[in-house]
Order: structure tokens, then sequence, then C-alpha cells
């Protein structure tokens, strides 16, 4: 996983903790009494996650993390 600053990685937890409590299927083993919020921490520390990252920077170029 690429470097990722704190206010991305919070924005993805946050996304897939939303999926997840809409019923998306998890990708790591559920343990009981887990949120959706400790999923989605779980399975981005092991890097399960199928997001990209897309920075535009104001010189017009970008750059994509692959999760």
């Amino acid at each position: 996983m690429g470097k990722i600053t704190r206010f991305e990685r919070t924005r993805l937890i946050t996304a897939r903790a939303l999926q997840l409590s809409f019923g998306a299927p998890p990708l790591v083993k559920i343990i009981a009494g887990m949120s959706a919020l400790n999923l989605a921490t779980a399975e981005l520390e092991q890097g399960l996650l199928p997001l990209v990252i897309i920075r535009r920077f104001p010189d017009g170029r970008t750059e994509r993390v692959e999760i």
C-alpha cells in the first residue's frame, strides 16, 4: 500500500464502513461484536480494499494510489 494521508485513510475507512452497513460482504473474517468501522479498518490494514485514491495537483498532474 502506498503512503496515504490521515485524511485519505479516514475517508477510505468511512466509505467502506458505509458500504458494509448497507450490506456489502466483508472481506475479512467477522468476529462477534465487530462494528462496521472495525471491519473497514481491518480490511484497510490487511490491504484488501479494492479502492484507488486519485490525487489531483494544482499544476494539472494526477497521481493514482492503489490501496
